[in-house]
């Protein structure tokens, strides 16, 4: 309806680049001032590891109209986890083998450990610092082997290893187009080292988010508009991920502050779940961090318990907007609401922690 609404030409076909500025369909072709590449991604496996049978990618396990008994988890990435988690509440045997060394391991250590713990106590089990050997299958049935020996049976071994950018036959480098292992390198504007060529989206270097494409879709249309978008910073975009509990983050991890700012240079708070009222309402654990520069604003927000995900948006305006905590704390946060442990948060940066 949007599209139409806007008077969208909208194609639907296989479309390959032949030009900086020329699309072909078929046997039609369509120019314009400007081409964007925006072609998403797909579920990647690990070299001679096929996708096939009991052996299954993120696409094949949603069209499942069945519960397994058993499941291996192959990465204990967003994707991994989320399958993890979804599988255990219902009644799956779940395994998650992940290479490095926590899941979420690229979320704050403070958030992973506590998953790991949220996850032992749900009976999901997992190995990190863990690397895939091999897989056999028959027809009801796959048995897993990693490199320390290891091995596994199960109903099917999800494989959950990321998604890779849809580049190839694209036509894309015979125009010209730089690509980095398959991946599109583009400028603070989005546009290509091919003048007029831009990309959006999973094939740009960065985080696959959906509303991160949202995201760069709006300022690549405002830019070639002629208006002036304030580019986007990479690691102030909110990330969530859907397992139980929940994970929500933007901004720097401790880790990475300290990287940035020395660590005298960072001053980080926890506030744990267990003293908000809503929370325990919930029946969930976790907790409230948030890491800010010595005497400078908020640049980190985590979290990790039941819902949320809802209280990302907060976390985004304090880092976006640079607030210190002295700004948070003097906010009123209602009672009884998750919300309210941002406040104590906050409170607990700022010198004057209440409930903490």
């Amino acid at each position: 309806g949007l599209v139409k609404a806007r008077k969208i030409d909208y194609i639907q076909g296989w479309g390959r680049v032949i030009s900086p500025n020329t699309v072909q369909v078929g046997s039609e072709t369509y120019q314009g001032k400007n081409l964007v590449l925006a072609t998403g991604s797909y579920s990647k496996s690990l070299p001679g590891l096929e996708i096939e049978g009991r052996v299954i990618s993120s696409d094949q396990a949603l069209q499942l109209d069945w519960v397994p008994n058993k499941a291996v988890v192959l990465g204990g990435g967003v994707i991994g986890i989320e399958f993890a988690s979804l599988w255990a509440s219902l009644g799956t045997e779940v395994t998650v083998i992940e290479g490095l060394p926590h899941l979420a391991n690229n979320e704050d250590t403070s958030v992973s450990k506590g998953l790991e713990r949220a996850f032992r106590s749900r009976g999901i089990a997992f190995k990190t610092g863990t690397m895939f050997d091999s897989v056999t299958q028959t027809g009801n049935s796959v048995q897993v082997k990693t490199q320390s020996g290891d091995t596994f049976d199960a109903d099917v071994l999800l494989v959950a290893v990321g998604r890779g950018p849809r580049t190839k036959d694209m036509g894309f480098e015979d125009i010209g187009v730089n690509i980095d292992r398959g991946f599109i390198p583009v400028d603070d504007h989005l546009m290509t080292n091919v003048p007029g060529v831009y990309a959006v989206g999973d094939i740009v270097p960065g985080l696959q988010l959906a509303h991160r494409g949202f995201a760069q879709g709006i300022f690549l249309a405002e830019y070639l508009g002629g208006l002036d978008p304030q580019p986007l910073v990479e690691h102030n975009i909110p990330r969530v991920t859907f397992c139980e509990p929940e994970i929500a983050s933007v901004g720097l991890t401790q880790k990475q502050a300290e990287e940035e700012f020395g660590k005298d240079g960072v001053k980080v708070t926890e506030y744990n779940l267990a003293g908000n009222g809503k929370s325990q309402i919930l029946g969930t654990g976790g907790i409230i961090k948030l890491v800010a520069q010595k005497d400078g604003p908020i640049v980190g927000f985590h979290a990790l318990g039941k819902r949320v995900g809802e209280l990302v948006g907060e976390g985004q305006l304090m880092v976006n907007w640079e607030a210190f905590p002295e700004d948070l704390a003097a906010l009123v946060h209602t009672h009884p609401t998750q919300d309210e442990a941002i406040g104590e948060a906050g409170m607990a940066l700022a010198g004057k922690p209440l409930h903490s």
